[in-house]
This record gives structure tokens, C-alpha cells and sequence, in this order.
């Protein structure tokens, strides 16, 4: 029997009905033990967030402390003025005003991508200042890429000249320093300004230099310690050594869990002398100089004219009354061997008339 094929046909219905029913039926077949939600793999989420390789208790306890330096260093009170007098100028070299912005801005290693921690110091003998820096960031490569274009500056701007914003002209020099072999990779350099008018006077004397600053940058893994160190009276090149030797040894003590190294402290001062020598207790005592004065008078009797009591006299006065007698004894000789003499020649005189 031909079935009918019209759209309103009861059998056309029935006939998509079995069809449906066994195609279901089929992919239940095909399916049926394959996936189950018992039998579903597991699946392993991805890490949120990696361990971070520098905490904020680590970077704050591998910060130099004022002490470590020695000298004068005490905590700062604040940016100096000549930052933005001498730093913001203007040159139209690129690399030499890359190297200007990163002073100012304290980012020439770039914006750290982890934890970070600053310290700032003052010196009172140049008036200089510190700022050490401890940071991580996002690849040992990414800090090797800032490390090797700072140590193209001492040819790229050995010497350039920049204006600052009042329109004065600034000589500008750059050197490599030398930094202790600590780290993975580090770098230094010397900044000096001056002022180009002075310079060119044509004196020959040239210009001192008004500013002095030391950068330095010491890479361990993916953290860095970071410094400059400077001002106007100059920088000491022993205190940027020492931050940068103390810094990353202290930094590679916290990430090994050690304890902080601590340098010795030189004293600043040094004990004064004295300037009297200490009694020395086997010497005599000192004899006076003056003898108590005796009394030249006593007490006199007024009935009889004579002393009370007699006066007591001292060995020497002693000795002087004994001298004194002996010489009213001569004298007395002297009288009697005169009157002698005047007897003799009375009693020969008379004889002769």
C-alpha cells in the first residue's frame, strides 16, 4: 500500500515519530558507558597567582640602615632642592635624556613588578643624599636589557649640554664607576654638571662641578638593589661601594632565610686624651713655703715689766738666737779686747811721765 505523502498525512506523523525514537535510542546505545559524570577526568585549574620571589617583609629587611655607612648618615629629611633644578633639564640627545628622566624619576632599571622597599638618607659632611632601593621584577632578562643600555652611556653621553628651565646651560658628564663583584650582573656610572658659561670664559680655570651623583645596580635572580648617592658638595665613591657590597649580601642572606650580615661601625669620634697626667700616689706631699709666722711679742706683766710666759721659739729661730749670741759674744770679745788694749797703753803712758 502506497502510503500518502501529504503534509497532513496520519502516517507521515507516525513514521518522523518512530524515526525520532530510534535515533535516540541509537546515540543512547553509542554513548552508554563511555561518558558518565562518575567517569569525567578531572581537570587541573591553573595556578592563580605563582609564589612571589620577594615579599614587602623581605624587601624591608634587606633595606642598609644609617649605621652600616658609617660617617655622618642619618634618615633624610627630604628631597633635595637641586633635583629639580639641575635633573629636569632638557638635551636633544635620547639616550642622555632617558638617563636624566630615570635619575629624576628613580626608574632607570624600569617600574618594578613586585614588591619594593625605599630608604632615604641624608650625610652631613657633603650634604649629600641616598636612596637604595630593593625591588623584583618580571624576568632576570628584562633588568640585563637596562643593565647593558646603561653601560652604553659612558660613550653615548660622555659629554652633552643641557638647559635647564630658566634657560641656563649645563656641561654634562658621564663615566663607568666601579662597583664590587657582588650579584648576578651590575652596573655604575658618574654623573657630574657644571655650568657651560663658567666653563667657557676662557680663563682656562673651567668650573667646578655643581652636582656629583653615583648610580649603581646590582641584579640577584629577579630583585635588584638599586642606588644613587650624591649632591652638590659631591659623593663619596667609598659610601656607594659600601651600600652596594653590604645591600646585596644582605639581600642574598634574607631570600636564604639567614640572618641579615651587619658590618662593624667605625666610631665617628675619637676618644679625647686627657690633657693632665693622674696624681702618682707614691709622691711626697708638698712642703709649704711659708713657715707660720711666731709672735714677736708676748704677753707683759704690767707690775714688772717682763714677759708672762716665754716664747716658743722654732728650731730655726733657735738656731738665729744661737747665731745672734754668738755674734753679741764676738762683739762682747771684740769690746773686751779693745778696753784691754786702751788699759795697756793708759798704764804704759803713765810709766813714761
Amino acid at each position: 500500500m502506497k502510503v500518502p505523502t501529504g503534509p497532513s498525512g496520519p502516517y507521515r506523523l507516525l513514521a518522523r515519530a518512530l524515526t525520532a525514537g530510534v535515533l535516540v535510542s541509537a546515540s543512547a546505545c553509542s554513548l552508554h558507558g563511555v561518558l558518565r559524570p562518575a567517569d569525567a577526568p578531572s581537570v587541573e585549574r591553573p595556578a592563580t597567582s605563582a609564589t612571589p620571589s620577594l615579599t614587602d617583609a623581605q624587601a624591608s629587611a634587606a633595606l642598609i640602615t644609617q649605621g652600616e655607612l658609617g660617617g655622618h648618615w642619618s634618615a633624610t629629611q627630604g628631597g633635595a632642592t637641586w633635583r629639580d633644578g639641575l635633573l629636569k633639564t632638557r638635551t636633544d640627545a635620547p639616550d642622555c635624556q632617558r638617563l636624566l628622566d630615570g635619575l629624576y624619576a628613580e626608574d632607570l632599571l624600569g617600574e618594578p613588578t613586585g614588591a619594593r622597599a625605599v630608604v632615604g638618607l641624608d650625610e652631613s659632611g657633603n650634604a649629600a643624599q641616598l636612596r637604595y632601593q630593593v625591588a623584583a621584577y618580571a624576568a632576570p632578562s628584562e633588568v640585563d636589557a637596562k643593565l647593558a643600555w646603561l653601560r652604553t652611556l659612558p660613550s653615548k653621553c660622555a659629554q652633552f649640554t643641557s638647559t635647564d628651565v630658566r634657560g641656563g646651560r649645563l656641561n654634562v658628564t658621564v663615566v663607568p664607576s666601579v662597583l664590587p663583584g657582588v650579584g648576578d650582573a651590575r652596573e655604575g656610572l658618574r654623573l657630574t654638571m657644571s655650568d657651560a658659561s663658567a666653563a667657557n670664559a676662557g680663563d682656562g680655570s673651567g668650573a667646578a662641578p655643581m652636582l656629583t651623583l653615583d648610580f649603581a645596580a646590582v641584579r640577584v635572580g629577579d630583585r635588584a638593589v638599586s642606588l644613587t648617592n650624591g649632591g652638590l658638595g659631591g659623593a663619596a665613591q667609598d659610601s656607594t661601594q659600601q651600600a652596594v657590597q653590604i645591600g646585596t649580601q644582605r639581600l642574598q642572606d634574607v631570600l636564604a632565610g639567614r640572618p641579615p650580615t651587619t658590618a662593624p661601625v667605625e666610631p665617628t669620634t675619637r676618644p679625647v686624651n686627657p690633657t693632665t697626667r693622674p696624681v702618682n700616689p707614691t709622691t711626697a706631699p708638698v712642703k709649704p713655703t711659708t713657715r707660720p709666722v711666731n709672735p714677736t711679742t708676748a704677753p707683759v706683766n704690767p707690775l714688772t715689766g717682763r714677759p708672762t710666759e716665754p716664747l716658743t721659739e722654732s728650731p730655726a729661730d733657735t738656731d738665729n738666737t744661737t747665731a745672734d749670741t754668738a755674734d753679741t759674744a764676738d762683739t762682747a770679745d771684740t769690746a773686751d779686747t779693745a778696753d784691754t788694749a786702751d788699759t795697756a797703753d793708759t798704764a804704759d803712758t803713765a810709766q813714761e811721765g
